[in-house]
């Protein structure tokens, strides 16, 4: 099966890149109910296809995707998930693959376009500096996880039978042995002139979004920015998944 190929996540790596960071709780986001209290999950979950690319971070800092190590992270992530979810005693359907043939402008093919660009406008906008006025709750001010892909995924109900789907983007690079020499001797040169010069190592950035398939709703979010992490191995796959989904509302 070939990668969902869309967008998302290299926009989410310029943002990593030029914004700083957010607290940690900045980045993950649970909708309400009426009462203001955090939304469960209850039913099952259905693992859509995540789209997961694996990188070499040479040392002049370009990424050169390795097929390699991207096929082992597609299969060890859904893996991990569903150990996590079988601790938790939350019941999974059986994964969802996307078609290779898909058609973008088929229902289904609209539904996994419209939840990137919903994610993407919540990682945009739901931090408390660029929050929509719209998407803020009024007493308090801070931001809402108020967004909807609409009742059109029904579509992707009625294919697995779940009550939510869980969907994930990951880019991660890990740094050659080229940009780790040069990176030790940025730091040496930095501390020699009495500052701090670091080029970089590798990087892991993932976004996850849990959707209501009866309803549309986006229940929970979560952007993760690490200079850790590894999903070349089922070890490293568990302690990224983990880490990705450790404040899903199980």
């Amino acid at each position: 099966m070939k990668p969902i190929r869309i967008g998302l996540l290299c926009i989410c790596l310029l943002m990593a890149c030029v914004i700083a960071p957010a607290p940690a709780d900045a980045q993950v986001r649970t909708a309400t109910d009426a009462q203001g209290h955090a939304l469960k999950v209850d039913g099952s979950i259905v693992i859509v296809q995540p789209d997961i690319e694996l990188s070499l971070l040479t040392a002049g800092g370009l990424q050169e995707p390795r097929k390699e190590w991207s096929d082992a992270a597609r299969r060890l992530y859904p893996q991990a998930v569903h150990a996590l979810l079988d601790v938790r005693h939350t019941a999974s359907k059986p994964d969802f693959s996307v078609p290779e043939d898909l058609d973008p402008a088929s229902r289904l093919g609209q539904i996994l376009r419209l939840n990137e660009a919903v994610a993407l406008s919540i990682a945009q906008y739901s931090q408390p500096f660029s929050a929509l006025a719209t998407k803020k709750d009024p007493a308090t001010g801070k931001p809402l996880l108020d967004w909807s892909l609409g009742p059109g995924v029904s579509e992707l109900r009625d294919a697995t039978g779940a009550d939510y789907a869980l969907f994930t983007y990951i880019r991660d690079s890990y740094a050659s042995d080229g940009r780790k020499t040069l990176r030790v001797l940025g730091l040496i040169a930095g501390a020699a002139m009495g500052g701090f010069m670091d080029i970089g190592g590798g990087r892991q950035i993932g976004v996850a979004t849990l959707v209501d398939l009866r309803s549309g709703k986006v229940v929970w979010f979560h952007l993760m920015q690490r200079q850790s992490g590894d999903l070349r191995d089922a070890t490293g796959a568990k302690s990224t998944v983990e880490e990705m989904l450790k404040e899903l509302p199980l």
